[in-house]
């Protein structure tokens, strides 16, 4: 596969996996939008790896137009969107309504509000890519925070419906589902941080690992491979491993 001269766009990019994806995706000479909500991080970020900078929201209806607007005007088409931009909001039962409301907003609805408008361009091509980082936790759980849980797994089910409904017409869904990556994210996710911080890789490996997907297509991208095996065990004894689960919550949260 060769991204020479494509234009891509990548959310939630200033930093941290998205800036570490735009830096991969640039060097391999694609034509990158870097876009996140901080508009000097933005235009730093697009500086140091010769990209486009797009600051802005990535999640709201109006937010997202704007984005495929301004990105079709800077790079004519768009061939390939990584959904990348992502929040952790509230932890347990203790989340608010504005916590799962901002989480299902930016982890899944700025997914489907994007696929909206780059799916018809891209059917009447006949091609297009739309990848989601979606987190380990959307194919297992995160205890600890059921917004991020709940809002990645829906992530994970939307990329399935896109990628079982246009395959056929030459749309390639995928889904980057790392474990603990050193991010910002990492340092804000609550009680599960020192667990996930023992095998945490960097966003490079990250990018490295998607780069090598990109060649094969295949749907689940996997920076840590034991995530599939995680995912087997899950489909093969639920009760099992909720009960694995369950372990580890009481050993780890006792109070959540």
């Amino acid at each position: 596969m060769t991204l020479t001269g494509k234009g891509v766009v990548v959310t939630g990019a200033a930093r941290g996996i998205g800036n570490a994806l735009a830096a991969r995706l640039a060097a391999e000479g694609a034509r990158v939008v870097v876009n996140d909500l901080d508009p000097a991080a933005t235009r730093v970020a697009a500086a140091e790896i010769g990209a486009i900078a797009l600051p802005g929201d990535a999640a709201s209806e109006a937010g997202v137009r704007s984005l495929v607007s301004a990105a079709r005007d800077q790079l004519g088409e768009i061939e390939a969107w990584f959904a990348n931009a992502g929040i952790v909001r509230g932890f347990g039962l203790d989340a608010t309504e504005a916590d799962w409301a901002a989480s299902w907003e930016v982890n899944t609805m700025a997914h489907v509000r994007a696929a909206r408008l780059l799916l018809p361009e891209w059917l009447e091509r006949g091609g297009g890519r739309f990848v989601v980082t979606a987190s380990a936790a959307g194919l297992l759980t995160a205890l600890g925070t059921a917004t991020y849980s709940t809002t990645k797994h829906a992530a994970i089910a939307f990329a399935e419906w896109l990628s079982a409904t246009y395959r056929h017409q030459g749309i390639v869904v995928q889904a980057i589902c790392p474990q603990g990556v050193r991010t910002d994210m990492l340092a804000a996710s609550g009680p599960m941080r020192d667990v996930l911080a023992t095998d945490a890789v960097t966003p490079e490996v990250v990018a490295e690992v998607t780069w090598q997907a990109l060649q094969d297509d295949r749907f689940l991208i996997l920076p840590h491979p034991e995530i599939g095996d995680y995912y087997c065990q899950r489909a093969a004894d639920p009760d099992r491993w909720l009960g694995g689960m369950n372990k580890l919550q009481r050993n780890v949260m006792p109070r959540i």
